[in-house]
């Protein structure tokens, strides 16, 4: 068994950083469906602004508002403004084809990749 790369969002922009809240990222619930992604998974996120790495789960924010929000302590470490890469994995014997998808700066969907 191993891990494959099964989804992702590429380019996206946090467009909110919640210390207040307990955990998690918030993501348009709009692009969790387009990435096969699914409320509770855990995720890597990437900083393309900082380098830094996360691991948190996902929460579903409002359909079609654009929305990633990092939240609790996830947020002193990727800011609002930073462009990120979200990814979900799964484990298996064989290789996974990955749902992947690129956004634009207001994190709308564009096209897969």
């Amino acid at each position: 068994m191993r891990w494959f790369l099964r989804s992702k969002i590429h380019k996206a922009r946090v467009t909110e950083a919640n210390v207040d809240y307990i955990g998690s990222i918030t993501i348009d619930e709009e692009l969790i469906e387009k990435a096969g992604l699914m409320p509770g998974e855990k995720v890597l996120v990437v900083s393309n602004t900082s380098g830094e790495r996360l691991e948190t789960y996902v929460i579903p924010g409002e359909r079609g508002s654009g929305m990633i929000c990092m939240n609790g302590a996830a947020a002193h470490v990727i800011k609002k403004g930073e462009e990120i890469i979200i990814m979900g994995f799964e484990l298996s014997e064989k290789p996974v084809e990955a749902r992947n998808v690129l956004v634009d700066e207001n994190n709308k969907f564009i096209r897969y990749l």
